[in-house]
């Protein structure tokens, strides 16, 4: 159990404490089992006025070989700088780290070698062709000249490029560049391959394309994935997921099972007097669910809330309320994201909340059965 003196500062921190809400994940046999293991990793940077801003802290992370992992969180959370520290990008402040079995501090180069990499913002040449971009890349990862041609054709046919392998990159629309980048990432078959962000600026098409493109890569070649993103419908694409806020891993499970804990369906409803509708909702419904008040209406949460509308509905009616919508939803990963940060995924990132975050621990959460 959490010591009550740190439940105390995550409450006056404005979001709810942490606590244990079922068994750890089961340890794996063998250490090789895992594609990455991370223990107290700590990235610092130097802030204003002599002080340390901390965009990793503490992180204690495990994924498991063949796994699609996610981080969840917004801009600013910390995604991009723990990617940079387990592709051997930038050095750990604190902290060790073994990613496809290689130490991270001890042998970097070897780390760079076994990973493949899709960033964030496009690092391809726009003034070759996809076809050259593959070839300069595998050339530099060492393959010979033959091996390079066969690889960049296999690769290219596998994304479904092979006919514009001849195009400029910049007459490809968004979607084939990012088919593109991940084709490069894939070219020396990485045993785990890094995803920031695959799909920021595309259309809903083209990342459903992206999506479909590494379903099929993890299926067909057994490869480990590592997302990151503030996309809440891609992280319900993966195995497992964890959310990171302010540089720190607050919670860790399967997309359904981190839903499931929330527990309760959350109901909302839009009437002629939200102000006077609150309140009865507080005299009608039993002692306990917060009810929230805001520019879309009255919302709380209730076990079974569909079964609740009409009752709410007929004692609204009752004080002379008319009800002009009425809905309910079981938990979405942004319900998730706020039970464990007090606060929308969607909320901006800003210093002061950081700071005023209190140190939290992960949450394991038991995983759904296999």
């Amino acid at each position: 159990m959490r010591p009550q003196a740190e439940d105390d500062a995550s409450t006056r921190a404005g979001r709810p404490p942490v606590t244990l809400m079922g068994p750890a994940r089961p340890e794996p046999e063998s250490p090789s089992a895992y594609a990455i293991r991370t223990r107290g990793l700590v990235k610092s940077y130097p802030g204003p006025g002599g002080t340390t801003i901390d965009a990793v802290r503490g992180l204690d992370l495990d994924v498991l070989r063949g796994e699609t992992f996610a981080f969840l969180g917004p801009n600013g959370a910390g995604k991009s700088t723990t990617i940079a520290l387990l592709c051997a990008l930038a050095r750990p402040t604190a902290g060790e780290a073994t990613v496809a079995g290689v130490d991270v501090l001890r042998q970097p180069d070897q780390v760079r070698r076994r990973v493949g990499m899709l960033f964030q913002n496009s690092a391809l040449d726009q003034d070759l062709t996809a076809q050259q971009n593959l070839l300069i890349h595998a050339r530099l990862y060492g393959l010979r000249r033959r091996d390079a041609r066969l690889r960049t054709a296999e690769t290219l046919e596998h994304v479904g490029l092979i006919e514009r392998r001849r195009s400029l990159v910049r007459t490809l629309s968004g979607g084939m560049r990012r088919r593109l980048e991940l084709a490069r990432g894939l070219l020396h078959r990485p045993r785990l391959l890094f995803l920031d962000e695959p799909t920021t600026g595309l259309d809903p098409h083209a990342r459903a394309q992206i999506w479909d493109y590494l379903r099929v890569l993890r299926d067909q070649h057994g490869s480990t994935l590592f997302v990151t993103t503030h996309y809440l419908e891609e992280a319900e694409h993966c195995d497992r997921l964890g959310i990171i806020d302010h540089g720190r891993l607050v919670t860790q499970g399967t997309p359904g099972v981190l839903k499931a804990a929330i527990g309760d369906d959350r109901v909302a409803l839009r009437t002629s007097d939200d102000a006077t509708a609150r309140r009865i909702i507080g005299r009608t419904v039993p002692a306990g669910p917060a009810i929230t008040l805001d520019s879309a209406g009255v919302s709380l949460r209730l076990p079974e809330g569909s079964t609740w509308i009409p009752r709410l509905c007929a004692a609204l009616e009752d004080h002379g309320i008319a009800v002009h919508a009425a809905s309910s939803a079981p938990p979405t990963l942004d319900d998730v994201f706020f039970h464990h940060t007090g606060r929308s995924i969607h909320t901006p990132w800003s210093p002061q909340a950081r700071s005023a975050t209190a140190p939290g621990t992960v949450t394991p959460v038991a995983e759904e059965a296999t």
